[in-house]
């Protein structure tokens, strides 16, 4: 068979072990995931009291249009029907921009480290990927700039970062968005976007009116807590809309999950309870890097980067085998490094606990 070479060069997604294979394999009975920034205060009960007397045809396709969470999204974002587009997470939306707009003869910019489907979805299509390599954590938006060249086709700004928990301040981005040529697409992706306390962060819907050439991803998997039914959508004006929609496969965002999303917008109370328990456990963990002199990076997610100054791998396993799944930094480019998802109070607390028993142990090695 003739694949593509490039598919011969690429490892699929990486999503960590399930909680039944730890169990299993450490032969434990509590386990508690801090590894993929899924909400640990689960979804809004208003959502799980609708499912339980959905009575749905499984015989039939799901709703193409989105009609329904298309209305009730347009309403809550004050944003025009036709100006939004639904994926199977946020995920099949970079893979449908850049089916559209990415081949052997385009290139295409993003940060580094990122979030890894960008450069992965690039690589599929054969584009010349532009890396530049975060400074201090952050974008470096001038350094993005000098890269475009007359190929380019498509920006990626991950605003929160993934894995770094970084934003780009709202007078930055409005700054580098005034210099990126108008036939080149910015996508800005906002999978962390509710989880925000920053003052000077910008207001994306309405800088989707400025700027033509941008486009605004978020998704329900995070703080919504509905991440296994896989939807996010994307912003933009009409014409981008309409030249992605040929690109994005039919049926492609499921009935359950359409109508769980929809039901999900209708109960901010219980966003804006989860964004507030999350600052919070992040205040447990900014305690514990203090009282350890260990270097992070402030966050604007529902996750933490600390650097341990040794080898992720080491405290990725330690904490399994004790009962705790995070993600080692070697495979997000700080490799001395974890990432920790913010769980409820009860989980900070023995997670710290446990990597405390970690740096006690290992003092002075």
């Amino acid at each position: 068979m003739r694949w593509k070479e490039q598919l011969l060069t690429l490892t699929p997604y990486q999503p960590g072990k399930s909680i039944e294979a730890v169990k299993r394999q450490f032969n434990l009975e509590r386990i508690v995931k801090l590894a993929s920034n899924e909400n640990p205060f689960g979804c809004s009960a208003r959502v799980l009291s609708t499912l339980q007397t959905y009575q749905p045809s499984l015989a039939l396709y799901p709703d193409g249009y989105a009609t329904k969470l298309r209305e009730t999204l347009a309403e809550f974002l004050e944003v025009d029907a036709d100006e939004l587009i639904f994926g199977n997470g946020s995920d099949n939306l970079i893979q449908i921009i850049s089916r559209a707009l990415l081949h052997s003869d385009a290139s295409t910019i993003m940060a580094s480290p990122t979030f890894s489907q960008y450069k992965h979805n690039a690589i599929i299509e054969g584009a010349i990927v532009k890396e530049i390599p975060l400074v201090n954590g952050d974008h470096d938006l001038d350094a993005m700039l000098g890269a475009i060249d007359e190929q380019t086709n498509v920006i990626w700004v991950c605003s929160p970062n993934n894995p770094t928990g970084t934003y780009i301040p709202e007078y930055k981005l409005i700054s580098f968005l005034e210099k990126v040529p108008s036939h080149i697409l910015v996508v800005v992706d906002e999978a962390y976007f509710e989880y925000v306390v920053a003052e000077d962060y910008y207001d994306s819907i309405k800088l989707t009116r400025q700027y033509e050439n941008l486009i605004v991803l978020r998704t329900f998997s995070k703080i919504y807590g509905l991440a296994s039914l896989r939807v996010g959508y994307g912003v933009a004006n009409r014409a981008i809309i309409k030249a992605l929609e040929p690109a994005r496969e039919p049926f492609n965002v499921n009935s359950i999950g359409q109508l769980a999303a929809s039901e999900a917008i209708h109960d901010q109370e219980f966003v804006t309870d989860c964004k507030e328990k999350n600052r919070q456990g992040l205040e447990q963990f900014y305690l514990f890097c203090e009282e350890n002199q260990l270097s992070y990076y402030p966050t604007q997610t529902n996750f933490i980067l600390i650097d341990f100054k040794v080898d992720g791998d080491l405290i990725f396993q330690y904490l399994q085998e004790r009962g705790y799944i995070v993600r080692s930094g070697k495979a997000l480019g700080f490799p001395k490094a974890v990432r920790i998802t913010v769980g409820s109070s009860e989980q900070n607390e023995g997670v710290l606990k446990v990597l405390s028993e970690f740096l006690e142990a290992n003092r002075g090695n």
